[in-house]
Formats: C-alpha cells, sequence, structure tokens
C-alpha cells in the first residue's frame, strides 16, 4: 500500500513538473510572437508606396499621349544625335590635340624670338656704340682732310709751278736719253760683229764696257793680234755714230738723226786695272793699254780725230786710272778680271744756262748748212 502511494506519490511530482515546464513554454512563444508582431509592425519597404500614390502615378502614365512608335522614333534620334556628338567630341578632341601641339610649337617659336629679340637689341645697342663712335671718328676724319686738301691745294700749287718747263732741264734730260740711245746703238752694232766679246752699257748708262781679258793678256798693254780685229771693228762702229753729234769736217749733221741737237763733248778710251802691283804700275800699265787701243782704232778709221767738239778739239782722247775705279771686288781672279777692263765714255756738252743751247743749235745748222 505503502509502495503504491510511494509511486503515485512519484507519478504526481512527474506530472507537476511537466505541467510547470509546459507553461513556461507556452509564456516563452506567446512573448516571441509580441515581439515578432511589434517587429513586424516597425518594418517597413523604402520602396514601397500608399496606394493612393500608385494611383496617381499609374493616372499619370496613362495620360501620356505617346504611342509606342513615337518613343521608338525618339529614341533613335537620340541614339543618332548621341552618335554625332560622339564623333563631334572625338573631332574636337583630335584638334584639341592638335592645338595643343600647335600652341607647345608656337610657345618654342615665342620663347626663340624673345631671344632674337633680346639678342637684336644688344645688336642694335652695340652698333648704335660703334655709330656712335664711327661719328666721332668721322668728324675727326673730316677735319684730317680738310687739313689735308689744304695741303694738297698747295702742293698742287707748288706742283704747278715745278711743272713749268725748264728748257735747260728738258735738255739736258733730252741729252741723257740720246747719249743712252747712241751707246744701246753701239753696243748692239759691236755684238752682232763680235757676239763673243764682253761688252755691256754701264749702270749710269754713260759707257760701254770691255773686259780687259776679252783684248789684252793679263799684266800685258799689246793687243793680241786675233784683238786687233775687234778694235778695228769698234772703230768703224763709232766712226759711223759721231758725225751726226760732232763739228768737223768729219760732221753730218741732220735734224733727223740728232733731234735734239745734242753735241758730243769727248769719247775717252779708259784703261783699267785690278789691284795686283802697285799703284804706279797699275796707272802705267792702264794708260797703256788705253793708248794702244786709241792707236789702233785711229789706225783702223782714220776720221776719228776729225770729229770735234765745240772747241775744235777731237773728241776722241784717253785716259788712264789704275786699280781707282773698279766695278767689282777684287777677291776672286772673275773679280780681278772683271777690273781689269776696258771703257768707252761718251762725255756729252751740257750747257750752263738756255744761251749755251742756242749755241750748240747754231753750230750743228751751220755745219749742217755748209754740207
Amino acid at each position: 500500500m505503502r509502495a503504491q502511494a510511494r509511486r503515485v506519490r512519484h507519478e504526481e511530482e512527474e506530472e507537476s513538473v511537466f505541467v510547470s515546464m509546459t507553461d513556461m513554454t507556452v509564456g516563452f512563444l506567446f512573448i516571441m510572437m509580441i515581439l515578432l508582431a511589434f517587429f513586424a509592425s516597425q518594418m517597413r519597404d523604402p520602396d514601397a508606396v500608399s496606394k493612393r500614390e500608385f494611383d496617381t502615378v499609374v493616372a499619370q502614365r496613362d495620360s501620356i499621349e505617346l504611342d509606342r512608335n513615337e518613343w521608338k522614333a525618339l529614341a533613335q534620334t537620340r541614339a543618332q544625335r548621341i552618335v554625332e556628338l560622339e564623333a563631334t567630341l572625338q573631332r574636337l578632341r583630335a584638334e584639341k590635340s592638335e592645338l595643343l601641339l600647335q600652341v607647345e610649337a608656337l610657345t618654342v617659336e615665342r620663347d626663340q624670338l624673345a631671344q632674337l629679340l633680346d639678342d637684336t637689341r644688344k645688336t642694335i645697342a652695340d652698333l648704335e656704340a660703334s655709330l656712335r663712335e664711327l661719328v666721332t671718328e668721322l668728324s675727326r676724319k673730316d677735319a684730317q682732310i680738310n687739313e689735308l686738301q689744304q695741303q694738297l691745294a698747295e702742293l698742287q700749287k707748288q706742283l704747278a709751278e715745278l711743272q713749268k718747263i725748264d728748257p735747260l732741264e728738258a735738255y739736258l734730260a733730252q741729252v741723257a736719253e740720246l747719249r743712252r740711245q747712241l751707246l744701246t746703238r753701239l753696243r748692239d752694232a759691236i755684238k752682232a760683229d763680235f757676239p763673243d766679246l764682253q761688252v755691256e752699257l754701264s749702270e749710269e748708262s754713260d759707257a760701254l764696257r770691255f773686259q780687259g781679258e776679252g783684248l789684252f793678256a793679263s799684266g800685258s798693254s799689246r793687243l793680241a793680234p786675233a784683238k786687233t780685229v775687234i778694235v778695228s771693228g769698234l772703230a768703224r762702229r763709232l766712226d759711223e755714230v759721231l758725225p751726226c753729234f760732232t763739228l768737223g769736217q768729219a760732221s753730218q749733221f741732220d735734224a733727223s738723226c740728232n733731234p735734239g741737237f745734242v753735241m758730243i763733248e769727248a769719247v775717252q778710251i779708259e784703261g783699267h786695272t785690278d789691284d795686283i802691283g802697285t799703284d804706279q804700275s797699275n796707272r802705267i800699265l792702264s794708260a797703256a793699254r788705253a793708248n794702244s787701243t786709241f792707236l789702233a782704232m785711229t789706225g783702223a778709221a782714220g776720221r776719228l780725230m776729225q770729229h770735234l767738239n765745240l772747241k775744235d778739239q777731237p773728241v776722241l782722247s784717253i785716259a788712264a786710272y789704275g786699280k781707282d775705279r773698279p766695278i767689282t771686288t777684287n777677291e776672286t781672279s772673275e773679280d780681278r778680271a772683271t777690273n781689269r777692263r776696258i771703257d768707252l765714255r761718251f762725255i756729252m756738252v751740257t750747257p750752263q744756262d738756255t744761251s749755251g743751247i742756242e749755241v750748240i743749235r747754231e753750230a750743228l745748222q751751220t755745219v749742217g748748212e755748209q754740207q
């Protein structure tokens, strides 16, 4: 009994615990439902609108009378416009790129031109400074030119005075020129006759020079037999020249051969030696050589002594200078041979004034009229 009572009591306790758990579960579910209802009431779709607003939008949509084709045409137009705008945009971008390049090039050119401008300004400044200096220099040169012009005027005045022809000076210049022509003519004729003979015109154009070795042996005053022919030819050539410039029986004056009316004072046969030996022996040797030449020439052309000067003296004469008038040094055998020579010097009549010119002219004209 007791055991049955104990079992009933145990079952009652278990049933009491089950009822308690059930009540707690139901209560918990009820609370959850209340919470869910609360949260559901608080939650709202942001995109949801009220029915009244929805009805208003639908009414507005229905009020638009554009049909589907019109919307399609509008879409096509807009699409075409978009294509055009994109093409224009692309073109403008290309133009923009090109313009940027041009701007860059123009910027470089601008910088270059700016530098050029600076350089040009500097050059202009330098040129202006140079110009100022040149103007100053020009002013100074103008002053110098004026001074020089004054000096030139004075010199021209003096030159005009000097250019007044002096008859005497003009005559003497003509005398010198005719003497040169005579000696050149005589030299050329002698060389034509004797090509191997060394004969030259002196530096002053007043004498013909014959090397002594060409006419005489060294240390001798005697003409070598073979050289006598040369001296004879010289005498004959001289006799052809003298008549138009001398007086006397052999004179043959004519204005065509002597247009300047000049006259020969003397034709000197000059003997010269080298410096070997004493002064006395060399002077004697040179005189002997000149005398031998003189005798050989007069023997070959007898008329030579008939050619006279204004004083009625024979123009042919001799002179001896020994070693006193060398034409080169005596340091070598060749130099000494050159100094051993015979010179044939023409001495012309040189009047002191214009009256002397008239005397010569009258003397030659008188001879010419007597022929």
